[in-house]
């Protein structure tokens, strides 16, 4: 039984994070790590050496996989290789994912596609090819990262809304489909989060930052570290009452009638 005061603990699980080596995705991996869990991180983007410098003096292991997600074969060989050379699957963050906007009269299939595949395919394929695993072992979490515009959004987000709606929709079907297997799946929807771009944004223009601190209840924005322990818990087993549900991490933004957060 675990104790209870180390019932956040992600102590020796093997974790997956999708997009992990940056934004949304680096808060995560680095939430995963300080809660014991080894990570694997599975991105387009390689992990900086810095990065997995920083993971590794948490005395955790840390290993980065190519992957692309709009590829089937890519995620058969990432899920393969895991197994492999970890043998268990405990958990998954499904984080990887594109914003792209544009006039919705002047939208091309291209960029509809490209979102289709990469927000919201991609999680139904890594999600069938972890719970694979799952299902043999009897236990596993999965976290699927949507978007608060799955719930309110804004002219030329339609695709993109479309996307992370699907994300909610999706992932609570799931939960009942792998329920009697032992696993449980959540989505999560960040609101505005301070990325690399948005920092960058913000450090340039300091009446920007004024502007998107106020659209939240609490004056401030999104972390990426505040949304990684988001993450981290809904992966441990403090949450493990929680399923099929969406957790909506966004400051306050969605509960005020003048909501003008016009980003993901």
């Amino acid at each position: 039984m675990t104790k209870s005061n180390d019932i956040g603990s992600l102590q020796g699980r093997n974790i997956i994070i999708t997009g992990g080596s940056a934004g949304c995705g680096w808060g995560f991996t680095q939430a995963c790590a300080q809660a014991g869990a080894n990570v694997i991180v599975a991105d387009i983007n390689a992990l900086a050496d810095d990065r997995v410098k920083t993971i590794t003096e948490l005395g955790v292991s840390v290993k980065y996989i190519h992957t692309d997600v709009c590829s089937p074969e890519s995620i058969s060989a990432l899920v393969k290789q895991v197994i492999d050379e970890f043998g268990v699957i405990d958990g998954v963050i499904n984080n990887a994912g594109l914003t792209l906007v544009g006039e919705f009269l002047e939208v091309e299939f291209e960029m509809v596609e490209r979102l289709l595949n990469t927000n919201l395919r991609s999680i139904f394929l890594m999600c069938q090819a972890v719970a694979r695993h799952m299902k043999e072992q009897g236990h596993g979490v999965i976290v699927n990262i949507a978007s608060s515009h799955a719930q309110a959004s804004a002219p030329q987000y339609e695709m993109y809304a479309a996307t992370k709606g699907g994300i909610v929709s999706m992932t609570k079907a799931m939960s009942w489909s792998l329920g009697k297997y032992g696993i449980r799946v959540n989505a999560l929807s960040p609101g505005l989060t301070r990325t690399e771009p948005i920092h960058e944004m913000v450090a340039n223009d300091p009446e920007l930052e004024r502007s998107f601190n106020s659209m939240h209840a609490t004056g401030a924005f999104n972390t990426v570290e505040q949304l990684g322990a988001v993450g981290a818990f809904l992966l441990s087993d403090a949450a493990a009452s929680i399923t099929g549900t969406e957790i909506v991490a966004d400051q306050g933004t969605a509960a005020s009638l003048t909501n003008t957060n016009l980003l993901p």
